[in-house]
């Protein structure tokens, strides 16, 4: 039976259409996919992300345990509350997720991963902890909004005490602390500034209340996957997967190879990629011509097939229709996409759309 978010009766009383997303009862617009894109591209809006799952790691071997389970390095991580984007992979090198590990000192870090790799991630990190002195606690009691906007630093922080509001607004892009139960950080799937925040069921309910007195807008699914191709940010199940390593699906900037002596899973093969190069890459694509590009359409250079879309949709800020695609390693310049019948020229481009609100492409 689906999950339901502590803010499941807030999204109906807002008009949220709500559908069964991994397994939870979530909002995927509130009456226009658009207007609630374009408030987050040009004002502030706010994001029920609650699904997602938040899991704590302490213990004496915190740190090497991370540095073994992520193809990223957590060393780098100096400052309490850095953050760290990372793939967490198979011993093929496979994508098993991609997450955000928060750094608090060396015996306590915080992940979130995704909703609907959940079971899977959970068993795996069980399973690899296992030679570690190591504590791995979920947080099942923590709801978490996602604030973001050009506006949404401001809007945010203007419901804050000045203490706390102060230091909000002193945040750089990945850092985080915590304050009480609550836990802010500034990072986002949008492209756009602002906030995740980790807090108690009971205050969530109260500060959404705030965050849409104060003109925040309500949004759901359907925006925050415009918002977050548009940004030219993965999403899981679909641009990576088991059967995809870092190195052919964008992510190759993720993987920390130095030093040399780090033993992390996955790291023989994704040493072969970058040596002998990966057979496939991941692109943007631009179409030009009246259409939409989805996920699963094939796509042509003559008479030959050399990939797939990965994602696609309709660009509310470009007014056309954008796409990821996995290509073959070689291939460079413009192709076809098949649509039904039909094959249409689609433009290769780099795979950010929208940056800070502004058509990069």
């Amino acid at each position: 039976m689906p999950q339901q978010t502590p803010l499941y009766e807030y999204h109906k009383e807002a008009g949220g259409k709500i559908v069964d997303f991994a397994g939870w009862q979530l909002p995927v617009h509130y009456g226009s996919l658009v207007d609630e894109h374009m408030a987050v591209r040009q004002s502030a809006g706010v994001f029920d992300v609650s699904h997602m799952t938040i899991v704590d790691i302490t213990g004496a071997d915190a740190k090497p345990f991370l540095r073994k389970l992520l193809a990223n390095d957590v060393a780098t991580l100096k400052t309490s509350g850095a953050a760290l984007y990372s793939c967490m992979l198979n011993a093929q090198g496979g994508i098993i997720d991609d997450l955000i590990v928060y750094f608090f000192d060396e015996q306590n870090y915080r992940v979130v991963v995704n909703a609907g790799t959940r079971e899977k991630d959970m068993a795996w990190i069980a399973e690899q902890s296992k030679a570690f002195d190591v504590t791995i606690l979920e947080q099942p009691e923590l709801a978490m909004l996602a604030v973001q906007g050009p506006d949404a630093v401001e809007r945010f922080a203007a419901l804050l005490d000045s203490p706390l509001a102060a230091q909000c607004k002193a945040l750089s892009r990945y850092e985080a602390f915590k304050h009480g139960d609550w836990f802010i950080a500034a990072t986002g799937y949008t492209g756009e500034n602002g906030f995740e925040i980790a807090l108690p069921a009971a205050a969530a309910q109260e500060f959404w209340k705030s965050l849409l007195a104060a003109g925040v807008v309500p949004c759901g699914l359907g925006a925050r996957d415009t918002l977050r191709l548009e940004a030219g940010m993965n999403l899981y199940g679909t641009d990576m997967s088991e059967e995809n390593t870092p190195h052919t699906s964008g992510l190759a900037w993720t993987v920390a190879l130095d030093p040399a002596d780090r033993d992390f899973i996955g790291r023989s093969v994704v040493e072969a990629n970058k040596a002998n190069g990966p057979s496939h890459q991941l692109i943007g694509l631009v179409l030009e011509e009246k259409g939409v590009l989805r996920g699963g359409q094939l796509l042509y250079k003559g008479d030959t097939e050399i990939g797939v879309v990965t994602s696609g949709t309709f660009s509310p800020s470009l007014k056309k229709s954008i796409a990821f695609a996995r290509v073959i390693a070689d291939h460079s310049g413009d192709c076809e996409v098949q649509i039904r019948r039909n094959r249409l020229p689609v433009t290769q481009v780099k795979r950010v759309f929208v940056r800070n609100g502004k058509p990069v492409v």
